[in-house]
């Protein structure tokens, strides 16, 4: 496997005897093995980096012009740093930069690209179930920021195959799960039988007999000229409250933000509900501006996701906690934080009143006027119960989007009470004036 892996980068990739290679890759990781290998079958010079040096974007920099390297790999999540550093445009002897282990969003391209114009880069994708990297792209400049980043097409003697949960293959353009095959794949799990029969599996392809393929878990889809879009993990998957969400498709908004570097969302308890939680790292030194940035990146991902897909909860990291390879160590992440606002206790009867449709909607005990709706838990389907008793409580027909327009609860009493100056009712105009907006959300709670 090792050895078709490496004569396929020979081949595609072309490394000659007067070209420097960095060798920074911890050596228990996968990456570390074409890094060793390919420099030294062709004559090329090796270079190590210091333990730890993958870390220190200067410290990289500086052995990249010292040392006249003309190739290296990063994780995704550490290309992003080293970008963010400025220190990457010292790199001008870069011919080539190779990245694997985690999804590359376009932005870091765009970045890459635009620090570094004169460099290739190149993103590669594979378990160490087979045999290192098993799929390739060369990234192209100044592509649609709103593109992902394919992981491209198989290398050497590799097949990869688009699967359904009943190992059909899927049409072109409808996601599946990746399933590998070939003379990179691995013989499976030492001493670890029953993970072996589990993750290895015999599966007939229709037109091609009986292949010997590896479930890789992760969610993709192919395109009509045969390339792979990389949608995110299956177990990254999650549902909350009737809709399946790829955690993925959340992170990927957050880090076409200008000031996020690095993204990582996942679902949590909070305040007894399953929620979306949200952690973000920035580029620049945000002590002082976190809430700035929360509102930067909840007005983006309100304007690009749809409300059940948009994180209760967003927390500010001063660094991603990272495992020894340079990837995002999400056990690591702190516990989610419901931030606690200044209490305002409600004053007008109209405060009172919605106050208390709150606390029993919501199962909260106390909630004072600056509370917002979503983020002590509330959803579209709490949300038309609230519609519901204020129609009861105050004698008014409110869309449900109006829950939206004023999540606080201070703000949605003084709506009330400006309907209730204007006659206790809507005008025909502000209830009809939208009606697919109000049938599309409609829609979305009773989907379910």
């Amino acid at each position: 496997g090792i050895l078709n892996r490496i004569q396929w980068m020979q081949s595609e990739y072309q490394l000659k005897p007067e070209d420097n290679v960095l060798q920074k890759t911890t050596y228990s990781f996968d990456v570390s093995v074409w890094e060793f290998i390919w420099p030294l079958s062709v004559g090329s010079t090796l270079v190590l980096a210091a333990p730890e040096g993958h870390k220190d974007p200067v410290y990289l920099s500086d052995v990249i012009e010292q040392e006249n390297i003309t190739h290296c790999h990063f994780v995704p999540s550490m290309l992003q740093s080293w970008l963010a550093s400025g220190e990457a445009q010292r790199a001008t002897h870069l011919q080539k930069v190779f990245c694997s282990g985690e999804a590359l969003s376009r932005e870091a391209v765009n970045e890459f690209y635009e620090q570094i114009p004169g460099t290739e880069l190149h993103n590669l994708y594979g378990p160490t179930e087979a045999s290192v990297d098993v799929s390739y792209w060369h990234c192209e400049q100044g592509a649609d920021s709103q593109q992902r980043v394919p992981i491209g097409l198989p290398v050497a003697n590799t097949d990869l195959f688009v699967l359904d949960e009943s190992g059909q293959v899927v049409a072109t353009g409808v996601a599946g799960e990746l399933h590998i095959g070939g003379v990179q794949l691995a013989k499976g799990y030492l001493n670890r039988e029953d993970l072996t029969q589990k993750s290895f599996i015999e599966q007939e392809i229709t037109g091609l007999g009986t292949r010997r393929l590896y479930k890789t878990g992760d969610l993709v889809r192919q395109r009509r000229d045969g390339v792979i879009d990389y949608l995110g993990r299956i177990d990254h998957q999650v549902k909350i409250r009737g809709y399946r969400i790829e955690l993925g498709e959340i992170e990927s908004v957050l880090l076409s933000h200008r000031e996020v570097e690095h993204a990582v969302v996942v679902a949590a308890q909070v305040q007894g509900q399953q929620q979306l939680v949200a952690y973000v790292a920035s580029k620049a030194d945000v002590e002082q501006n976190q809430d700035k940035l929360k509102a930067e990146v909840k007005q983006q991902l309100s304007n690009k996701l749809p409300t059940y897909m948009q994180p209760a909860i967003i927390m500010v990291l001063d660094d991603m906690p990272m495992l020894g390879n340079g990837k995002i160590n999400r056990k690591a992440l702190p516990a989610p934080e419901y931030a606690q606002k200044q209490y305002l206790a409600p004053q007008t009867e109209t405060q009172k009143s919605l106050a208390i449709i709150w606390q029993e909607v919501l199962q909260q005990e106390q909630i004072g006027l600056l509370d917002n709706f979503f983020e002590l838990g509330g959803h579209s389907l709490l949300a038309t119960r609230v519609v519901s008793r204020i129609k009861n409580q105050f004698a008014i027909s409110m869309p449900l989007r109006e829950i939206f327009n004023f999540p606080r609860l201070g703000d949605l009493a003084d709506f009330i009470d400006n309907l209730n100056w204007a006659g206790n009712s809507l005008s025909d105009k502000h209830l009809q004036g939208d009606n697919k907006n109000d049938n599309e959300e409609e829609r979305e709670v009773f989907e379910l």
